[in-house]
């Protein structure tokens, strides 16, 4: 649970921070971060992670993450959505309730269900109120992390 957010957080910093061009390269680097992995794993973490490869301009090809270009525009602090129409998320045990701004909870929860990170079982959604239930043994920063993969922004939204 745990280890498996924190391999996903190294890879988005070490795609975001060096020219991968391989996993082979990706692995090495994993292991010099302390996270030893197979060649499997790392694909389907890729994956989850929407990682592509694209021309680079020294020649041949490197791992990129997916841009936030594919949003759905900014609000006027910057926030891009889904995070701009999240007003706060409230823990209690393994449940946690997301206030949205009015009529933003149905699509905000469908991102969160589609996305599927391995930490949240569910969620249920009304017009402005998500109850997003995590698994068992999931810590909040844990899934503060999973769902700030595919919301960028998020942890910066709720300090």
């Amino acid at each position: 649970m745990k280890v498996k957010t924190q391999r996903l957080n190294v890879i988005r910093q070490l795609i975001s921070n060096h020219r991968v061009g391989s996993q082979e390269e990706l692995l090495n680097l994993l292991e010099t971060e302390g996270f030893s992995t197979t060649q499997a794993t790392l694909s389907r973490d890729l994956k989850a992670l929407k990682v592509a490869k694209r021309p680079d301009i020294e020649g041949g090809y490197a791992y990129v993450l997916p841009e936030d270009d594919d949003q759905r525009g900014e609000d006027e602090n910057g926030d891009v959505f889904p995070v701009s129409g999240l007003e706060s998320i409230e823990f209690s045990g393994n449940m946690a309730v997301l206030k949205t701004r009015p009529g933003f909870a149905n699509s905000i929860a469908s991102v969160i269900d589609n996305h599927a990170p391995f930490e949240v079982l569910g969620t249920i959604a009304g017009d402005d109120t998500i109850l997003l239930i995590s698994k068992e043994g999931v810590s909040r920063p844990d899934v503060i992390n999973a769902l700030s993969l595919f919301m960028p922004g998020l942890k910066k939204k709720l300090l």
